[in-house]
C-alpha cells in the first residue's frame, strides 16, 4: 500500500508542477508539486527499507522476536535454502510437559499443542 501511495503522490506532484507552471502561477505554487515529489521519494525509500530490512516495523505483531524466520528477507538476498527451522522441545517442570509457545500442560508424547496447534517436535 505504501508503494501505491508513493506513486500516486509522485504523479500528483508532477501534474501539479506542469499545470501550475503552464497557468503562469506564482513561483510558490509549482513548489508544492516539488514537495509532493520529494515526499513520494522519501516514502518509497522508507517502505523499501522496511520491506527488505531484518527488523521490520509492523502494526500487528503476530510473532515473537526470533520466533520464525523472515521468508522475504531470505528470498530477496537469494538464500531461500537457508531458512532456519525454529523448533522447540516441550519444557518439563516437575515431570509435567508444557507447550513452549502458550504454556499449556501437555502430555509428553504430544506432537502438536492442543491449545495453540504448534508443532512441538
Amino acid at each position: 500500500m505504501g508503494t501505491i501511495g508513493s506513486i500516486a503522490a509522485a504523479v500528483f506532484g508532477v501534474f501539479w508542477v506542469i499545470m501550475a507552471s503552464s497557468m503562469g502561477a506564482p513561483t510558490i505554487f509549482p513548489l508544492f508539486g516539488v514537495v509532493f515529489i520529494v515526499i513520494a521519494i522519501v516514502q518509497a525509500v522508507y517502505n523499501y527499507k522496511n520491506a527488505t530490512g531484518e527488523n521490520r516495523m509492523s502494526l500487528y505483531d503476530i510473532a515473537e522476536e526470533g520466533e520464525e524466520a523472515d521468508p522475504i528477507h531470505d528470498y530477496i538476498r537469494g538464500t531461500k535454502s537457508q531458512i532456519k527451522n525454529n523448533t522447540r522441545d516441550p519444557v518439563k517442570y516437575e515431570e509435567k510437559a508444557y507447550c513452549p509457545y502458550c504454556g499449556r500442560t501437555i502430555k509428553e508424547d504430544f506432537v502438536y499443542c492442543p491449545k495453540c496447534g504448534r508443532d512441538l517436535e
